[in-house]
């Protein structure tokens, strides 16, 4: 790969004759330096690409992500020395009144990456694929069992090529709230959520990112 980037960055700076290279007399149309950021990134798998890429999505959790107060925990983010830092904040916290509270703020990353392992290893919970089936159902009355963990189980190994905004999307769709403890955090997952997303692999493959 390096040496294909670098042989196609020399022909647009030069050009060839019978096999001979000849120095061209134009400026590159790319800078070395534009040049070497492409092929950094380039050489990247794409699960450090999708991490870096949602670590710049809007907060994947927003409206869906409760304290022990029952009450909605807010996005924010501060920036130290140049870094940015993302978290979920309570709302007595942003209040003030946080007197008391066992969950003032979590790390963003952390729970959202602990969010999607979990929605991952549910998918392939047998209850989570049966009452997948019987909600599909409703609407694809043909539809099997078998059929039903078979989509199911598509997901799993494709997850790190999604794009980010594709995993965002199937995050929505699948997960209903999100309460978090001193103790962890438990999904509910939308059972007529992952009906749809069934009945639509079901019908197409599923769209993976370049």
């Amino acid at each position: 790969m390096a040496r294909a980037l670098s042989s196609a960055r020399d022909r647009l700076v030069s050009g060839t004759h019978q096999g001979k290279v000849y120095p061209g007399e134009h400026q590159a149309i790319v800078t070395q330096e534009l040049w070497d950021q492409a092929h950094d990134i380039m050489r990247e798998s794409p699960r450090v690409r999708a991490n870096l890429a949602r670590r710049q999505t809007p907060a994947l959790l927003r409206g869906m992500i409760f304290g022990p107060d029952g009450r909605a925990m807010s996005p924010t983010h501060t920036r130290k020395r140049g870094k940015l830092y993302t978290y979920y904040v309570s709302q007595a916290v942003l209040k003030g009144t946080d007197s008391g509270c066992t969950v003032r703020r979590i790390s963003a990353g952390e729970i959202e990456a602990a969010v999607i392992d979990q929605v991952r290893a549910l998918l392939r919970q047998p209850e989570v694929v049966i009452g997948t089936w019987r909600t599909a159902q409703a609407e694809a009355p043909d539809m099997t069992e078998a059929e039903t963990r078979e989509a199911l189980e598509q997901i799993d190994p494709l997850w790190d090529e999604f794009f980010p905004a594709e995993q965002a999307r199937i995050v929505r769709l699948l997960v209903e709230r999100v309460e978090v403890s001193p103790g962890g955090a438990d999904i509910k997952l939308r059972l007529d959520g992952l009906a749809s997303l069934v009945r639509d692999l079901r019908s197409s493959p599923v769209r993976q990112a370049a």
